[in-house]
């Protein structure tokens, strides 16, 4: 049977599945590795990556549609699949039964926010499911920088396997667009992983935290200090599809570097130093050529910034 594809949906997308669900114990044979065929082991201390990660208020929720980040489930890695298959996919332990090349009909899934294994086959009369959960949610996204940047970003906010999760979908309504501060899955064991992910995908994507979820976030990583977040997914953006608007009330008059001083990036929307900046993998910035140039002090008149 097939599923429907590519509807444009709301955020919270359900499988409808027949499945049963049992839970799982650590250290049994059904346990999986957990981050879906994102690699754990390569990225930087998250410790390291959360302090470099610009913290901020919110920005507003005004003009946020699911549709701001892209036709759902798009296919962006270029598999002929669309994402919500290939998510279900990566979190089948034994890489269950796909027709036509890229609808699952039959898995076995690990649930990481509640530890259940859930045995299933697709289109069954007694139909449980899964939602395909975005770790860092869209609404968060939002909020935190993604509505100035472009629709190619968002729609890689969207879609990245970084950012995707099949799990119980009674928990991602709990988490809706909750942060960290306000939502954190029941099994305490995945908590570092989890936060870990959402910086990840905020740090590749150069969102922001708010304070609380700083917060949050640092009392999680501090059970587990030596915690790296992953990396993997969508290819990281590239300046060409990373969009610099100013946030509105905030002045675009170009700067003279000469007579005038900015305080670190008085201007940018995102982050507050050069060195906020580079960390999240910006700059440097070359005048005449990147507007983001005007939001920085060249110090050393050189026509270029956050080298």
């Amino acid at each position: 049977m097939q599923i429907l594809r590519r509807l444009g949906l709301a955020s919270v997308t359900v499988l409808a599945l027949a499945a049963i669900t049992v839970p799982m114990h650590v250290g049994s044979a059904a346990t999986v590795v957990v981050d879906y065929g994102v690699n754990s082991a390569v990225g930087p201390l998250a410790t390291t990556a959360l302090a470099s990660l610009p913290v901020k208020g919110w920005a507003p929720m005004t003009g946020y549609s699911r549709a701001m980040f892209g036709i759902a489930w798009s296919d962006t890695d270029h598999n002929g699949c669309d994402q919500r298959d290939d998510a279900l996919w990566r979190a089948s332990l034994q890489r269950g039964v796909r027709t036509n090349g890229c609808t699952v009909t039959s898995a076995t899934v690990t649930d990481v926010y509640t530890n259940h294994v859930v045995h299933f086959v697709r289109g069954g009369l007694y139909s449980q499911g899964l939602d395909i959960d975005h770790v860092v949610a869209l609404g968060n996204a939002w909020a935190t920088g993604a509505q100035y940047e472009s629709a190619a970003i968002r729609l890689k906010i969207a879609t990245d396997p970084l950012n995707l999760l099949a799990v119980d979908p009674s928990q991602n309504r709990k988490k809706s667009d909750s942060n960290a501060a306000s939502w954190l899955p029941p099994v305490v064991s995945y908590r570092c992983s989890y936060v870990a992910r959402q910086i990840a995908v905020k740090k590749k994507y150069g969102l922001w935290v708010v304070p609380p979820e700083k917060a949050a976030m640092q009392r999680i990583l501090n059970t587990c200090p030596l915690r790296r977040i992953p990396v993997g997914g969508l290819p990281y953006p590239t300046f060409a599809e990373r969009s610099f608007r100013i946030p509105a009330g905030t002045t675009t008059t170009t700067i003279s570097h000469s007579t005038t001083s900015l305080a670190g990036g008085a201007l940018d929307p995102r982050f507050a130093t050069c060195a906020a900046a580079k960390a999240a993998g910006y700059g440097p910035y070359v005048q005449g050529k990147d507007p983001e140039y005007t939001w920085y002090r060249d110090g050393n008149h050189n026509g270029v910034d956050c080298e």
